[in-house]
């Protein structure tokens, strides 16, 4: 009896799935064709004034509009940067636009009055030439802010729990916190660089601060509003007090706990500018009084930048670490 042979013909490039197309994302041409017209605007008008950067920045705006048109194209293919490539598209279009009339409005016809309103370039003219002072400021803020953000969100955490967890404490604790947490944390300035031996150690207890007492509130809040059947049912199972308080208080004031950490963390940074204002030799807030005495506002205007996206990264890295730590509340507090 002969045998049967069965023949599996090989996939041709005909059977084999399609590639998708390749279809252009109009966001992303609008936003490569609105930087390339700020390059031409920054390159080709007439400026009113001298501006040694002018050239850089025009070179940066149209190298950004020549990528955003290159990957107009291919950007369904590239995953995840693709996906966010099209999301932010429309920003970067509003953005080139902004800055095509802020562009117009200073260097070059001078709508606004100098040295109040610098154009672009003059502020990437700091970012580029006074990098070492402003960085070593940045520097120094960021150390500053982490030590003191650091003791007090430690103090207040532990404060909040000792609070929550036992009357005697609360009893003696709570008065106290009454009376001194709503003070803001710059009525203490006066007192705070008179007692401390040195700037940087009353900046350090200003900002500690303006971060524990909200940290402290929030952490009270939480381990005195855990579920009174989670203690019960520890209890039943044989848990003793130290437990009741690390294993059970503390987990499910978590929530509290972060939201007084985002509150510390804004109120932080105020009170971290000022201090730097008034008695620190380096930071973003020395840096801006120095900008404003010597009517350098284009140094002004590049620290108040980075004080924008040094505070939103912070607040992102604490966003992530919530993430982490509460994932069963993840995307419930959006940012």
């Amino acid at each position: 009896m002969a045998g049967s042979l069965t023949v599996t013909a090989a996939p041709t490039a005909a059977s084999a799935k399609p590639r998708r197309p390749l279809r252009p994302s109009w966001p992303g041409l609008i936003a490569g064709l609105a930087w390339l017209a700020l390059a031409a605007v920054a390159f080709g008008l007439p400026e009113a004034g001298d501006f040694p950067r002018t050239g850089a920045f025009s070179q940066g705006a149209a190298a950004l509009g020549a990528a955003l048109l290159v990957l107009s194209p291919i950007v369904s293919r590239l995953g995840t940067p693709g996906a966010r490539l099209r999301h932010w598209s429309p920003w970067f279009a509003v953005l080139a636009g902004v800055l095509v009339a802020w562009e117009l409005a200073t260097a070059k016809f001078e709508w606004l009055p100098m040295p109040f309103f610098p154009p672009p370039q003059a502020i990437l003219e700091v970012f580029l030439d006074d990098w070492p002072k402003l960085g070593g400021s940045i520097l120094n803020s960021l150390i500053l802010l982490s030590g003191g953000y650091a003791f007090g969100a430690a103090v207040g955490f532990t404060l909040g729990v000792a609070i929550g967890s036992s009357r005697a404490v609360g009893y003696w604790a709570h008065p106290v916190l009454r009376f001194v947490g709503p003070l803001p944390a710059t009525a203490w300035l006066p007192l705070a660089f008179f007692v401390f031996p040195s700037s940087w150690s009353a900046s350090t207890f200003l900002v500690a601060l303006a971060t524990g007492f909200p940290v402290t509130v929030l952490t009270w809040s939480g381990v005195a509003g855990v579920n009174k059947a989670y203690f019960d049912v520890a209890r039943t199972l044989g848990a003793s007090r130290s437990f009741l308080v690390l294993r059970v208080a503390v987990p499910a004031a978590l929530p509290h706990v972060f939201v007084g950490l985002f509150m510390g963390l804004g109120g932080s940074f105020a009170v971290l500018v000022v201090a730097e204002m008034l008695g620190v030799k380096s930071g973003l807030g020395w840096y801006l009084q120095w900008a404003q005495g010597w009517a350098a506002y284009a140094n002004m205007y590049a620290a108040l930048i980075v004080m924008a996206l040094m505070c939103s990264s912070l607040i992102t890295l604490l966003f992530r670490l919530r993430d982490r730590l509460l994932a069963w509340q993840k995307g419930l507090v959006q940012w």
